[in-house]
C-alpha cells in the first residue's frame, strides 16, 4: 500500500489564488456580459521591453544554427547573466555580491518554496502575519508544523504586521531559527528602512538564524534611503539568503526568470553545531533538482541591465506606480485606511468588514477583483489587496465603479 506524505493532509483546501479563480469563474458564467477588471493576482499586463524581445529573437536563431546551437547550459544560470547580476544590483549598490553567489532559476515563488529542503523539520520557523502563502504552506508539507487551528498553523511563530508597527514585524519574543521577511512586501507594500532591516540582522546573528529575505518588488522603490537589497546592510552576507525576480521587473512572469543569492559566508549548523556553507549545500540541491534556465531566457534577462533595457523596465515600473498611486488615493478619498503603492504596486486597504465579504461585494457590484487578506493570515482578516497591474485606463474605470458600489 503506497501511502502520502500526510503533511499535505494539513494544507487548507484550495491554495488562494485558486478560491479567487473559482469565484471568478463562477461570476464570469452567471454574468457573461460583463466585464472583469482584474486588480487580484499580481500579475502584470504589459509586453516585454523591446531590449529583451529583441535579445530573445537573436538568442532563439543563435538555436537554430549547429554552429551556435546550446544544450545543457551550466545548472546555477550562463557567466553573463550572473556577472551582469552581480555587477547592476548588488556591486553597485556597494553590496559585495559575487557572480558565484548568483543561482539563476525559473521562479522567486520556486525558490522561497525550495530553499526550506535544506533545513531540519525541528527547527522554529518565523514568518509574517499577512504573508506570501508559499511560505507557509511549504514548511507545513515538510512537516514542520501542526494542524491548521484558529487562523494559523501550530508550530510557526507568526509575526504581526499591522498598522500599529507601520506593517514592519517586531523581532520575535523568543529566538527563531528561520525567518522570513518581505520587502517591499508582498501583499501590504510596505517598505523597510535600513535601520529597521539592520535590527533583524542583528538579531539573527546572534542568534545564529538565517534570514530568507524576498526581495522581488525591489525595482519599485523610489527612495534611495531605501534599501534595494538586505546585502547593504552590514553583517547580512553571514545570516541572509536573498531572492529576487525578473517578473514584477521586466514582466518575465510568463517567461520565468529569477535568481537567489547565497554568499558563501552565509551558514547553517549542521547536528554537531559545526557551520556548513549554505551556499554548498544550495548548489547541491540546484544542480541535482533543476537543469537550468532556457538560454534564450538568459539572454532576454541579460538585456534588462543594457541602458535601453533600464530605461524600459523603470518605465514599466513607473506605470504600474502610477496606477497603484491612485488606488491608494481613491480609497484614502472614501475615508480607508491604506498602505502601499509608494515604492511597490500593492495597495493595502482596511475595508472595515470581512475580507471575502469585501472582495465579493467588489466583484458582485462593480466587476472588480482584488484579493482578500484573509488569505494572507490573520492579521488581513478586513484587509482586501488590490494590485496595481493592469492599464492606467482599466484602473480609473475600476475605482469610479468601486466609488459607485459603495456610495
Amino acid at each position: 500500500m503506497i501511502r502520502i506524505n500526510d503533511h499535505f493532509l494539513k494544507l487548507q483546501a484550495s491554495y488562494l489564488f485558486a478560491d479567487i479563480a473559482k469565484r471568478v469563474e463562477h461570476f464570469q458564467a452567471s454574468h457573461p456580459d460583463k466585464a472583469i477588471i482584474r486588480l487580484g493576482i499580481g500579475d502584470v499586463t504589459h509586453a516585454l521591453p523591446d531590449a529583451c524581445i529583441r535579445a530573445l529573437h537573436q538568442a532563439v536563431d543563435e538555436m537554430a544554427r549547429d554552429q551556435s546551437f546550446r544544450g545543457y547550459g551550466p545548472e546555477q544560470g550562463y557567466a553573463f547573466l550572473r556577472e551582469a547580476i552581480a555587477r547592476h544590483d548588488f556591486q553597485s549598490r556597494g553590496a559585495e555580491i559575487e557572480a558565484d553567489e548568483i543561482f539563476v532559476s525559473d521562479g522567486a515563488k520556486c525558490d522561497t518554496g525550495n530553499i526550506q529542503e535544506l533545513f531540519a523539520t525541528d527547527i522554529r520557523v518565523a514568518v509574517p502575519d499577512p504573508v506570501y502563502p508559499v511560505y507557509v504552506d511549504t514548511n507545513v508539507m515538510a512537516g514542520r508544523t501542526g494542524i491548521y487551528r484558529n487562523g494559523g498553523y501550530e508550530g510557526l511563530v507568526y509575526l504581526a504586521c499591522t498598522k500599529d508597527n507601520g506593517y514592519v514585524p517586531r523581532l520575535p519574543d523568543a529566538p527563531v531559527d528561520l525567518i522570513y521577511l518581505c520587502f517591499p512586501n508582498n501583499p501590504t507594500g510596505a517598505v523597510i528602512t535600513r535601520e529597521q532591516l539592520q535590527t533583524w540582522v542583528d538579531y539573527a546573528r546572534e542568534n545564529k538564524a538565517l534570514i530568507l529575505y524576498d526581495a522581488a518588488y525591489e525595482a519599485f522603490i523610489r527612495d534611495d534611503r531605501l534599501p534595494r537589497s538586505i546585502y547593504e546592510v552590514p553583517g547580512a552576507r553571514e545570516v541572509a539568503v536573498e531572492f529576487r525576480s525578473f517578473s514584477k521587473t521586466a514582466g518575465f512572469t510568463g517567461t520565468r526568470c529569477a535568481y537567489t543569492v547565497v554568499p558563501k559566508a552565509c551558514q547553517a549548523y549542521g547536528p554537531d553545531g559545526r557551520p556548513v556553507a549554505v551556499r554548498d549545500l544550495w548548489n547541491r540541491r540546484h544542480a541535482t533538482k533543476f537543469n537550468g534556465v532556457s538560454y534564450p531566457v538568459q539572454r532576454a534577462a541579460e538585456a534588462v541591465y543594457s541602458p535601453e533595457g533600464q530605461r524600459q523596465v523603470r518605465e514599466l515600473a513607473d506605470g504600474y506606480l502610477k496606477n497603484a498611486a491612485y488606488v491608494r488615493q481613491a480609497f484614502s478619498d472614501m475615508g480607508f485606511d491604506c498602505v502601499g503603492g509608494d515604492h511597490s504596486p500593492y495597495v493595502w486597504i482596511d475595508g472595515q468588514r470581512d475580507s471575502w465579504a469585501f472582495f465579493d461585494l467588489l466583484l458582485d457590484k462593480a466587476g472588480v477583483v482584488c484579493t482578500p487578506g484573509a488569505g494572507f493570515g490573520r492579521c488581513g482578516q478586513t484587509h482586501i489587496r488590490i494590485s496595481g497591474f493592469n492599464s492606467f485606463a482599466n484602473v480609473q474605470t475600476a475605482m469610479t465603479r468601486i466609488q459607485a458600489a459603495l456610495q
